[in-house]
């Protein structure tokens, strides 16, 4: 499409788009989904068993989660059973005197809790610390 612009000369329409409100769209959104991704990441949906006696975690250690599927999980990334014992050698620098948390759905069967604890203490860690909850939200000891 043509046209004619002030002087009387003859122009041909501009075709480039323009792509300064499209970044800016892309850049805000970019800020909220930095905003938001941190909140939506919850972890590993595990119904851990109710005791009487809890002990609160105060430090940072590795965590192994077997969810009601059964699935295996190092952190929050998810590992074949058979790879557990390489994984954790490459990750702790000295197994004998480290304590690795195993957290198991209480719905999780014992054969599957007891295969993966096998796996645990054949990688040299000794020290292993089972996850609950207190059975009134209110007292902890």
């Amino acid at each position: 499409m043509a046209f004619t612009n002030a002087r009387g000369q003859t122009q041909t329409s501009m075709s480039e788009i323009n792509v300064t409100p499209f970044v800016d769209v892309v850049l805000v959104l970019l800020v909220i989904f930095m905003i938001t991704a941190p909140i939506l990441q919850s972890g590993i949906e595990v119904s851990v068993p109710k005791t009487r006696s809890v002990k609160e975690i105060t430090e940072e250690r590795l965590v192994i989660s077997i969810d009601r599927e059964q699935r295996v999980y190092l952190g929050n990334d998810p590992i074949n059973i058979n790879e557990i014992g390489t994984k954790l050698k490459e990750k702790l620098h000295d197994p004998e005197r480290m304590t690795i948390y195993l957290r198991s759905d209480e719905n999780v069967p014992f054969g599957a809790f007891a295969t993966v604890m096998d796996a645990v203490k054949s990688s040299g860690i000794t020290n292993v610390s089972i996850v609950t909850e207190p059975l009134e939200s209110g007292k902890r000891r």
